[in-house]
């Protein structure tokens, strides 16, 4: 959901509001000096750097509402991480793409598989490779499992979890993924769990999949730069996304997630 004329809407106002709608996240648009547009993302918990279906909702709002102009090619979003560049396909007066160029992923520590394992109740032998923080905006725990047995059989550990950030872990949560799609046209499956005050599962994670496209590539567990992501099917609400790495797997310049979104309710809200 994006909110508009937002920059009186206080943080907890904001967070109250996310909360309310049961979403994954809002985005609250706002004036801003650094870009086209400002917006900033809240979850129920919090302010979120960076995130991808949010960026693409704001877009499609931004468009529908007639603040973009049908056959804008480019423009700028600056988002709690930063300033992002966007790319928009058109077909006449709508947006059929839309590209978020993530930043320079930032690798941060990784993570013993026995420890990782029982945060998502998994064993040892669930995992492809060693779980790393990435972040290309947001920092995920990036957790490539072997199959999609394994991602399905992922129950995540809420306390310990809370115990990973009471000792100062580098991420917000893991993200699990699996090389092969859910469908015939994906490449890649994952999921992300979420804890309370959040919704259980989140449906799709552009930002994650960003940070997860950084170290697939980089990793060599990708043998080319471009791949179709998905995630939130056995929700029963199917997401996927084009993907890009951009740069070498030893030199990553950035990261283009692109897709489309659909405004399926518009109204007035008193805060």
């Amino acid at each position: 959901m994006v909110v508009f004329e937002a920059d009186d809407v206080t943080v907890d106002q904001r967070i109250a509001f996310t909360k309310e709608t049961r979403l994954s996240e809002c985005a609250f648009l706002q004036r801003t000096d650094e870009a086209d547009f400002g917006v900033r993302y809240y979850t129920a918990s919090g302010e979120i750097p960076m995130a991808g279906h949010p960026t693409i909702a704001t877009i499609t709002a931004l468009a529908d509402s007639g603040l973009i102009v049908p056959g804008t090619g480019e423009l700028s979003l600056e988002v709690g991480a930063g300033v992002l560049p966007i790319t928009i396909e058109w077909e006449g007066d709508l947006p059929v793409g839309i590209a978020m160029r993530q930043f320079a992923p930032e690798f941060g520590r990784e993570y013993p598989i026995s420890d990782i394992a029982s945060l998502v109740g998994l064993v040892e032998e669930d995992f492809l490779d060693v779980p790393q923080t990435v972040s290309t905006g947001t920092p995920f725990l990036i957790c490539p499992l072997v199959s999609h047995e394994a991602l399905r059989r992922v129950q995540l550990d809420e306390v310990a979890l809370r115990g990973f950030h009471d000792g100062g872990a580098d991420f917000f949560e893991p993200f699990l993924t699996s090389l092969g799609g859910a469908t015939a046209e994906g490449d890649v499956f994952s999921r992300l769990i979420l804890t309370p005050p959040e919704p259980p599962e989140d449906p799709f994670t552009g930002s994650a999949t960003g940070c997860m496209a950084a170290y697939l590539w980089s990793h060599g567990l990708i043998d080319q730069p471009r791949f179709v992501a998905e995630q939130g099917h056995w929700m029963d609400r199917p997401g996927r996304a084009e993907v890009e790495v951009l740069g070498p797997p030893d030199a990553i310049e950035g990261i283009l997630v692109s897709g489309a979104g659909t405004v399926v309710m518009r109204g007035q809200v008193e805060l």
